[in-house]
């Protein structure tokens, strides 16, 4: 059968053709297409319809080649294919693509260890992949695969060594003390506080054993002598870092470890400057707080060359202080999906090269034979390179900055070297630059986002160019003026809508599984907004930096912000009008297969980009294979909420903290707040004894340190701030959550939840799930941090809540006795 040439295979349709032709009452229509095989074989060619048929016989004889071709999309025929495209995508470089995903891989599985890791384990797992890579090199398939396990595990090694060359001292437990040591940086709040980082020196009364190098504090008023550098003491309360506001959400604790920030708090009055001699600081100090001053001084001017909430943005769009921004204009700036304007990224960036290369090609066209002997490209791209870097310098030299730094500081030599600039290549190297130096930011909402986003803005882009370049145009014909700017600009806005989308679409998932809501009308915002910006904003920023040394940066940033007003007037109109943002809970599953989705089909660049599709549908399919918590509690065991239908959310206390309320109220998909109803002890409007009358949806009633609260599931909540208290809801609540870190279950019983102040101490913030179809089967409880503890969250066991121990009291001095 394997050797019949073409004739053979005519005889046969002539053979079957009769019998076919007596098998179909209604014969298919002519005009059926006859789909291409997948795998076209040499030796057995498409055969060609035999026009001298009659119509019957020729429909019967393309539906038996439609089976035949069918019949050869056999098992090894589609691995053969998937081995010559697989192989082609080697050839075009696609294994290099793929090691920046194989360190990400290896850092995420080091980061979501249960147990922190001794450093033989990761070092003798990177030997042995190296060692059965170095093995198999005779089989390239082995190799291959063997040399992904070894960057796999490179990236878990990358983790480990971060962490212990971090090795931040965290505080163990809240506590006040004299603070004295060396500012590093200040900024100044919306509130109107200062907020200081200070590196520790000294602390007094008491003198702490294990202290913090680097605290954050905040105070009302500061000398105005104090700047970077300076050597500033005062009483202070320092408060350790806290951990996750609710059950996989993000650990602040994670954060202040790679930052270096140990604890923070308040000075309780306000800070002295203590006069020091400036040449002991060391000279990495000494110039960074120089620099640190500068951007302050920059600062200064600008807020008071453009005033109000305009001259806050300019100042973090120039140098990256944005502490002092309003948060309703922060706030709105997220519902409207614009808030990457404020943070300086890749947009920045790019914007400032962008402007820096057009002055400067402008400039060299003034000469002509000097552009024409020169390769004046090259020395835009240098001076760009240049540019960006002092801005990333004069920026604070954040972690989001000094990622699309790298990123575009690659493009850019790419420019130098006669290269392409805008490639998967480029942006892998990028990513492998950042995860060497921090591994723990691939686990972090900024890293995800920018590099989805960039992955599929450049993976885009190279398939509209290709699709391009491979379609002949003829020439364009004669256009007007109006129609030639028309054309431009609508070719302008169709590109920014498109960006919009593709980024847009690339990080959605990322933005509400890591904040919980999405802005349904960023694209109409971008497409507002973003001109103004690109337009205006900063080119005028960057011109008005250029100017600032020679004193003629005013007209400049009186034009930038003019920019900002409008750009802060149109934000605020489209948030008014944005629906609710809130979009509660998504599987982890599913950002997983979306990101693996990503990865093939912004990396593919052959028919195996297909498999990007399954990886996407599963992960749309499981975005809401999750529950929402029945009951969530804060890791202080101060605040309980419950939602209670309608999109309210029921809290116990009547001031709740507003940061960890509005996490809560995303992630429950909740819309307004419950405040408690407080009754006085003993008025006989409300009493323990009528909890099980209490109302399903109703808000927390209080009364004599007791909150009590219904579920819609008809479980009973008890909020109890006395353990001597606790026993009298044994007999009716589900939950009880005793705000007391002596305390212990008082009920002993199986079907009664009890938390106390202890194991939330401990164990973090909790979310605690009711069987909805049992009654009798008792609640269920995740902590955010439970299990063996790393190295961000050691801290957590010194507390005295932890160690069960009553607050802190000063003794009382003695009375002295009458004198006899």
């Amino acid at each position: 059968m394997a050797g019949r040439g073409r004739g053979s295979d005519q005889d046969e349709d002539a053979a079957i053709g009769v019998s076919e032709r007596s098998l179909f009452a209604m014969p298919l229509p002519a005009a059926l297409p006859l789909p291409s095989p997948l795998v076209p074989d040499p030796g057995n060619p498409p055969l060609q319809a035999d026009v001298s048929a009659p119509a019957p016989v020729a429909e019967v004889g393309r539906i038996v080649r439609v089976r035949r071709q069918i019949g050869r999309i056999s098992l090894p025929r589609l691995r053969h294919s998937v081995a010559t495209a697989a192989g082609l995508e080697l050839d075009r470089g696609v294994a290099f693509l793929l090691v920046p995903v194989c360190l990400a891989i290896g850092a995420i599985g080091y980061f979501s260890l249960a147990a922190e890791p001794d450093f033989a384990k990761p070092v003798a797992v990177v030997v042995l992949t190296g060692l059965c890579a170095f093995v198999s090199r005779s089989w390239p398939k082995t190799h291959l695969c063997f040399m992904f396990a070894l960057l796999c595990t490179l990236g878990l090694l990358a983790g480990k060594v971060e962490t212990w060359r971090a090795g931040t001292q965290m505080l163990g437990s809240e506590i006040s003390t004299q603070v004295t040591g060396r500012v590093v940086s200040l900024d100044q709040m919306e509130t109107g506080r200062i907020r200081l980082t200070i590196d520790v020196t000294s602390t007094a009364r008491p003198k702490l054993r294990y202290a913090p190098e680097r605290v954050r504090l905040s105070a009302r008023k500061i000398p105005a002598e104090i700047t970077a550098g300076s050597l500033v003491t005062g009483y202070a309360k320092l408060l350790p870092p806290t951990g996750p506001v609710r059950p996989d959400s993000y650990d602040f604790s994670f954060d202040s470890y790679f930052a270096g920030i140990g604890g923070s708090g308040f000075f309780l009055g306000n800070p002295k400057l203590v006069a020091g001699n400036d040449n002991d600081m060391p000279l990495s100090a000494r110039i960074a707080s120089g620099i640190e001053n500068a951007r302050e001084a920059i600062a200064d001017h600008i807020r008071g060359s453009v005033g109000g909430a305009e001259g806050e943005i300019a100042a973090a769009l120039i140098v990256g202080v944005r502490a002092g921004i309003p948060d309703e204009i922060n706030e709105a700036m997220r519902r409207t999906g614009i808030y990457h304007v404020i943070s300086i990224s890749g947009l920045h960036m790019a914007l400032v090269a962008g402007t820096i290369m057009m002055l400067m090609r402008s400039a060299f066209a003034l000469f002509p034979d000097f552009s024409a002997r020169r390769p004046v490209k090259k020395y835009a791209a240098a001076a760009a390179l240049v540019s960006i870097a002092a801005y990333l310098v004069i920026s604070g030299i954040v972690v989001a900055a000094e990622r699309s730094f790298i990123m575009l500081a690659v493009m850019l030599l790419a420019v130098l070297f006669d290269r392409a600039a805008l490639t998967m290549r480029n942006l892998a190297i990028s990513a492998i630059a950042v995860i060497a130096v921090s591994p723990h930011e691939v686990v972090g909402p900024s890293f995800q986002m920018s590099f989805a986003a960039t992955s599929a803005l450049v993976g885009a882009y190279a398939g509209w160019s290709d699709h391009r370049a491979a379609k002949t145009k003829p020439p364009p014909p004669r256009r007007s003026l109006p129609d030639f700017l028309t054309r431009k600009f609508l070719s302008a806005m169709g590109g920014l809508a498109m960006t919009s989308i593709i980024a847009g679409s690339a990080t959605a998932l990322f933005a509400i599984w890591h904040f919980q809501r999405v802005s349904p009308l960023s694209l109409f915002a971008n497409l507002a907004i973003m001109p103004i910006v690109s337009l205006v904003v900063m080119p005028f920023a960057v011109l008005s930096a250029l100017a600032m040394p020679f004193g003629a940066d005013g007209p400049f940033l009186y034009v930038m912000g003019k920019g900002l007003t409008v750009m802060i007037a149109m934000s605020g109109w489209i948030s008014e009008r944005s629906p609710v943002d809130a979009v509660g809970l998504i599987s982890q599953q599913s950002v997983l297969l979306v990101a693996i989705a990503l990865v093939i089909a912004t990396m593919a660049t052959t028919w195996l980009r297909l498999a990007a599709l399954p990886f996407a549908l599963a992960g749309l399919l499981t975005v809401s294979d999750t529950r929402a918590p029945d009951v969530l509690i804060s890791e202080d065991a101060r605040l309980v909420a419950l939602p209670i239908g309608g999109g309210e959310l029921a809290v116990s206390r009547a001031r709740p903290n507003e940061f960890t309320v509005d996490n809560w109220k995303r992630a429950l998909t909740s819309e307004t707040i419950v405040m408690p109803e407080v009754f006085s002890k003993g008025d006989g409007q409300f009493e323990i004894a009528d909890a099980a009358e209490l109302p399903s949806g109703a808000p927390f009633y209080c009364t004599a340190g007791i909150c009590l609260a219904k579920h819609p599931s008809g479980a009973i909540i008890a909020h109890v701030e006395d353990r001597k208290d606790a026993w009298m809801a044994c007999g009716f609540a589900d939950l009880i959550v005793i705000n007391d870190a002596t305390a212990h279950d008082p009920c002993h019983n199986p079907l009664v939840l009890v938390i106390t102040k202890r194991q939330l101490a401990r164990k973090g913030s909790a979310a605690v799930f009711f069987d909805r179809q049992s009654a009798t089967t008792p609640a269920t409880i995740s902590f955010a941090v439970d299990g063996s503890y790393r190295p961000w969250h050691t801290q957590r066991k010194f507390s005295r809540e932890a160690r069960g121990l009553p607050p802190y009291r000063k003794p009382e001095k003695p009375v002295a006795s009458p004198a006899q």
